[in-house]
């Protein structure tokens, strides 16, 4: 979402669902897994009519209180979303006036871009790489992007994006996906009508779209479609990425995940030795007269950071300490991480909260990964599966030598602090139990580690000690820090005067204010803690409740709500006005644009250097347009371009091609794994309650195939690919139909992943099927397609 809209997170918010039209679910099954969310579709339906529609390999039970429900073969996403482009584009259902005001349709491309072959301008076979110089736009001589307002040049991104799409016919896509063109076809007449200025439609979608090869393209080609229907920035709009456990965005926004720096600043690349090079690199130029291109700060943003960290040993004549910072050359990514331990090249690991074994792909290629490693540590309140690794079934555990250091860390029911939901609401919350009796907070372990370290340094010397030496650690308990004290530092200070900042728009790039993450500035004022507060007020009516907790940034409950309304500032739709433009100022949501700009005075989209949203986009490394490619483990050809079958992006790890199923004779099942309400991931296989609930490893397969397989209901049956196997009870099942995948019959099965050899009751580990590949951006593993084979175990 970033590379289409300027942020990565949640467009909107869990109430705000209730203010749509139609709500699409594809990608995710928040009936179970997020049900305390999914109340607000259902208020939807009942107090707006609604329609609530479902997308997926399996009838789930999401499905069972849907309109609409449309079974699609794993990994045939961006068809299905292709298609519906190419109806709103071919049929005219765009909101004319939304996509011509903000969006980049009227761009014009430069002439070395084109799509052939299932390949974009600029590939580099050798390296699998593309040169995105080859997707830039056309520029006048005043540096800017040349534009057509009339969307009739045949390169500005209109044009091309009806070209790339018009291939998306719903016969096509009914062949790629296995569903019939008829089901196709009803379905896209309900996704596809909220194109108007009375309707607007909201996408929630989870893992079941990132965990794949082509996951951020999935999301990209989700974002075009919003934006072609008007969708973004608008109240009951949007495209809602719906977060696993409770904190999972803020430990997003936190940096935990790889290249990220807090407030998703970059981590520094070798070839940028000094921080001139970095803050250049990183501080985009506007595209078009006028851009806000809120980005232009990010040195105010930087620097503040550096100052939190660092303190007083970071000044502007050090360049704020910038040489204290790694810059790593390769990436540290989950699969990246575990290649090198597979390569023998990494020494030790710390898991914080994180059962590293469970949650991988490909756990036995992962159990020979951590028998290389010399050292482990695991900070958790369980001892879990990755804590004993060696006593998976199978390993002989005589023959691994790593040391596994095992810290018990407090759960976070034991521990106060501020949770971040997938909306970006940051909320303050009590421990609700004591800690156990010998067991530390995350807080003291990773302090005594950053002290025993520094201590170490001091005693014994060592080489590049002045990053640890100059962290900055002033707390009142310098060993355990306060869950407040970090809160306010991560909120930042006016140096000048030690006051808690109020915003973002304070900071500075010269040393006078610090920030741990600047986009939480405004969460710990000197007014107190505004993740704390609980006021219920809404006199929108709409969701908003400024008065609840603290929404970053600033605020703000929508983002992009600027593009809500149209050039006058007049609200698209009357009845659900986010925000509205009052002759001097904007009033309703906090403006995610200036206060008291204009509406004509710059674009919607502060955070792109376009000042609008992209449809088309140099911003992920695998394509400007979103692209169906088929998974690393398939059933069939890809139709629509044969020779280019797989993401040609993607990294191919050492051996994974080996591991890939070679023949669909030997593997012709379509596999996906996926969560029950019953178990929490993993955590709750240690509750007893929970797991009498749910007791059993079971894999779901479908009636038909069961038939012809001999499988019977409450028998156990094995499930292999050429990476594991697993064995486990038959729920035999008619919600899983047969497909016509390219003119051949496909069979789907799911495997749910919350079972090992550890908890209350055991059961098998789904991973042992999932493929060691990911998505070509992210690198997050493929677990949500591949191919196995299964038969009743005797």
């Amino acid at each position: 979402m970033a590379a289409s809209f300027g942020r990565g997170a949640m467009t909107n918010h869990w109430k705000d669902i209730k203010n749509a039209d139609v709500v699409l679910v594809m990608g995710a099954n928040p009936a179970e897994n997020h049900p305390c969310g999914f109340k607000w579709a259902l208020e939807a339906r009942d107090n707006r009519g609604a329609q609530i529609v479902t997308v997926d390999p399996r009838y789930t039970r999401t499905s069972t209180v849907a309109d609409r429900h449309l079974q699609i073969r794993p990994g045939s996403d961006i068809a299905v979303i292709g298609g519906w482009i190419h109806k709103v584009l071919e049929e005219e259902l765009y909101h004319d006036d939304y996509v011509r005001l903000h969006t980049n349709a009227s761009f014009i491309v430069s002439e070395s871009y084109r799509f052939e072959d299932g390949i974009f301008a600029g590939f580099d076979e050798a390296t699998s790489t593309y040169d995105r110089t080859q997707w830039s736009y056309e520029r006048g001589a005043d540096g800017f992007v040349r534009r057509d307002p009339t969307l009739e040049h045949p390169r500005c991104v209109f044009q091309l994006l009806r070209a790339h799409y018009s291939r998306y016919t719903p016969e096509v896509v009914a062949q790629i996906a296995g569903c019939s063109v008829a089901d196709f076809e009803a379905m896209a007449e309900i996704v596809c009508s909220t194109g108007t200025a009375d309707r607007a439609g909201t996408i929630m979608y989870a893992v079941g779209w990132t965990m794949h090869t082509v996951g951020s393209q999935i999301i990209r080609a989700a974002a075009i479609l919003q934006l072609l229907l008007g969708n973004i920035g608008r109240p009951g709009g949007g495209i809602n990425a719906l977060r696993g456990h409770a904190n999972v965005q803020g430990a997003t926004d936190h940096a935990i995940v790889a290249a990220s720096l807090p407030g998703y600043l970059t981590v520094p690349q070798p070839a940028q030795t000094t921080l001139a090079a970095h803050l250049a690199a990183y501080t985009p130029r506007p595209a078009v007269a006028g851009s806000v291109n809120f980005l232009s700060n990010y040195p105010r943003f930087f620097n503040s950071l550096m100052k939190a960290w660092f303190g007083d040993a970071a000044t502007p004549a050090n360049n704020f300490a910038y040489d204290h910072l790694g810059k790593p050359a390769g990436d540290a990514t989950w699969l990246s991480m575990w290649d090198e331990a597979h390569q023998g090249r990494l020494e030790g690991l710390v898991a914080l909260g994180f059962n590293t074994l469970l949650a991988g792909p490909d756990v036995p290629r992962l159990i020979r990964s951590m028998t290389n490693l010399k050292w482990k540590v695991v900070i958790d309140p369980f001892l879990h599966e990755a804590a004993e690794f060696w006593n998976a079934p199978g390993v002989d555990a005589s023959q691994v030598q790593t040391e596994v250091l095992y810290l018990p860390a407090a759960h976070w029911i034991e521990r106060g602090g501020s949770f971040t939901n997938s909306g970006r609401w940051a909320q303050w919350k009590e421990a609700a139990v004591d800690v156990p009796e010998g067991v530390r907070s995350d807080t003291w372990i990773l302090s005594e580690l950053f002290w025993r370290v520094k201590e170490l340094y001091e005693d014994e010397g060592g080489a590049w000690h002045e990053p640890i030496r100059d962290l900055t650690w002033n707390y009142v308990n310098p060993r355990e820090p306060s869950l407040e004290e970090l809160a306010r530092e991560i909120n930042g200070y006016d140096l000048t005067t030690g006051r808690l900042l109020d915003s973002f728009a304070q900071l500075r790039d010269d040393g006078t204010t610090s920030s741990g993450n600047w986009i939480y500035a405004g969460s710990w004022t000197e007014q107190g803690n505004m993740m704390a507060r609980r006021g219920t007020e809404d006199p929108s009516g709409l969701g908003f409740h400024h008065g609840w907790a603290f929404a970053w940034p600033l605020n703000r409950r929508v983002l992009y709500n600027r593009a809500g309304a149209d050039a006058n500032g007049e609200p698209w739709d009357a009845s659900r006005a986010g925000i509205r433009w009052n002759g001097t100022r904007w009033v309703g949501d906090v403006p995610d644009f200036g206060a008291t700009t204009r509406p004509d005075a710059a674009g919607a989209f502060i955070m792109t250097e376009e000042g609008v949203a992209r449809l088309f986009t140099t911003g992920l490394v695998d394509g400007p347009f979103s692209e169906h490619y088929e998974p690393a483990e398939s059933p069939t050809a890809n139709i629509l371009h044969e020779r280019v079958a797989v993401n040609p992006t993607v990294r191919w790890y050492d051996g994974v091609r080996e591991s890939l199923a070679q023949s669909t004779d030997e593997f012709p099942y379509a596999a996906t794994v996926y969560r029950v309400v019953e178990r929490e991931h993993f955590v709750t296989s240690h509750v007893p309650l929970l797991v009498e609930t749910m007791p059993d490893f079971f894999v779901e397969v479908p009636h038909g195939l069961a038939l012809e397989k001999g499988v019977v209901n409450g028998e156990r049956v094995r499930v292999w690919s050429p990476r594991g196997e697993v064995e486990g009870v038959a729920i035999v099942t008619k919600r899983i139909k047969p497909l016509t995948v390219n003119g051949r019959t496909l069979w789907t099965i799911g495997i749910p992943v919350h079972w090992g050899f550890k908890g209350i009751t055991t059961g098998a580990m789904a991973n042992s099927l999932t493929p060691f590949i990911g998505d070509a951006n992210t690198r997050c593993p493929e677990f949500k397609a591949f191919l196995v084979n299964m038969e009743p175990v005797a």
